[in-house]
């Protein structure tokens, strides 16, 4: 029974980011791909012209699943404080349950790839950047937050602190998990009387 073209390159993304999960793992190559989904190397790039496009398609996986998770913050929560609070948390927690992506996202798996790679991360970092200062314009607008906070700082510690954890989970191996001091640190963030 032969499998869908769809659901092919579904099992190639899945298995690379299975991969990914290993700590420290070493340069995933196309051949290792291949081997641990037992295709041929042409087998994977019937579905995907190179590896980076393979990448790209885990950068396009996360970005849809992310932004939809922060789109329904904003819509279910009205105070932006609270909106920047659970945006931060749900994305310090999708680290902790999707490791190999977080690979990807901290750019941990891509120092040895294409270098194209890297903007997609700075992408992805600039909108989540630019998600933090919308939740907190919000807040000011509703008198949520003081109106003499200046929003490009704070937003840009938030992804700070989004990003650092991202990375240090990767670099120690899973053992520095995100949440451990999430709440914490977004307390000293966004209550000025904590």
């Amino acid at each position: 029974m032969s499998v869908k073209t769809g659901e092919r390159k579904h099992q190639i993304l899945q298995t690379l980011a299975e991969m990914l999960e290993q700590p420290r793992a070493a340069r995933i190559t196309t051949a290792a791909l291949a081997a641990k989904m037992q295709l041929s190397e042409a087998a994977l790039y019937r579905h995907f012209a190179s590896k980076a496009q393979m990448f790209e398609g885990l950068f396009e996986f996360i970005e849809t699943t992310i932004f939809t998770l922060i789109n329904q913050i904003i819509a279910s929560e009205p105070n932006g404080v609270e909106q920047a609070r659970k945006i931060a948390v749900m994305l310090l927690t999708f680290a902790e349950r999707n490791k190999g992506m977080t690979r990807v996202l901290s750019g941990d798996a891509l120092v040895t790839e294409d270098e194209r790679l890297q903007g997609r991360i700075t992408q992805i970092t600039d909108r989540i950047e630019a998600v933090f200062k919308q939740a907190l314009r919000q807040a000011i607008t509703t008198n949520a937050l003081n109106p003499t906070i200046e929003i490009t700082p704070l937003a840009a510690a938030l992804t700070h602190i989004v990003l650092g954890s991202w990375l240090r989970f990767a670099q120690s191996g899973w053992q520095a998990t995100p949440s451990t001091h999430m709440h914490a640190q977004l307390r000293l963030l966004l209550d000025p009387r904590a």
